[in-house]
């Protein structure tokens, strides 16, 4: 059985995505952002498992790093990292938020904070191949504009959550031609639309799917061999904007993220 990494696994998606595979026998590693939420949930899971906790805010760098060093450190048998933990474009008229680093806050969160301890975490990962990263996008993708990246311009909620999920599609491509002959397979992957999680709802847009609706596609990449560089839509395969696979738009892209970590 594997050792699981779940982001932002205290509510929603991640929460029950936790509790299944910690059911079926894996070590669930869940990482939440709230010390006391955290404890509750991994105190809940090893009454089902093996289970623990891993503290991080997703919105500074910093712990980011901090938080792909300490589970590289306390579980050098980790073989599945899932970057579930995610924000939307905020409540209707919400306006532009900043993370801790001063990063748009969706980039920050949704694009820069999977990248960071994907990258820590992947020594572990090539050195318990075969191996797995998962990482929860949406349908919902825009092309980055390369000349304001953070939107500082024409700022949409929306817009930024889209592009935020489109860079992550991208760089998931990136990364599977760079792990290509590794063992270590990458997917991304349209869950469910408009679940009941706090993002939607806090967005105003009435749930339209459960989670548990949403979970057998992650299960799927966390568990089963779907090969890589693959997009799905639940567990179905499916294509990504267009320009997420553009060598062109993917090189911009890389060059991009380098600035924004470096800042």
């Amino acid at each position: 059985m594997s050792t699981v990494l779940i982001t932002g696994a205290t509510s929603g998606l991640g929460r029950y995505v936790a509790f299944e595979l910690v059911r079926s026998g894996h070590v669930v590693l869940a990482h939440g952002r709230d010390p006391e939420r955290t404890e509750r949930l991994v105190g809940e899971l090893r009454a089902e498992g093996e289970a623990e906790g891993f503290v991080a805010d997703l919105a500074s760098l910093h712990q980011v790093r901090e938080l792909g060093a300490r589970v590289a450190e306390a579980r050098p048998g980790l073989d599945v990292l899932i970057n579930n933990a995610g924000v939307g474009g905020g409540a209707p008229d919400s306006g532009r938020q900043l993370s801790a680093d001063g990063h748009e806050l969706c980039l920050a969160v949704n694009y820069l904070a999977p990248v960071v301890p994907t990258r820590a975490l992947l020594p572990v990962l090539r050195a318990n191949a075969p191996a797995r990263i998962v990482n929860v996008g949406s349908a919902a993708q825009e092309p980055l504009d390369f000349a304001d990246p953070e939107l500082t311009r024409g700022y949409s909620g929306l817009s930024a959550y889209a592009r935020s999920k489109f860079a992550l599609a991208a760089y998931t491509f990136s990364l599977a031609e760079e792990l290509a002959g590794s063992g270590v397979s990458v997917n991304v992957l349209h869950p469910a639309t408009h679940m009941d999680t706090a993002m939607v709802r806090e967005a105003g847009i009435p749930p339209r799917r459960t989670v548990a609706e949403g979970a057998p596609g992650v299960l799927a990449s966390a568990t089963r061999d779907l090969g890589s560089g693959g997009y799905f839509e639940g567990t179905r395969p499916a294509r990504a904007h267009e320009k997420a696979y553009d060598p062109e738009v993917r090189k911009r892209l890389a060059a991009v993220t380098a600035q924004l970590l470096a800042l």
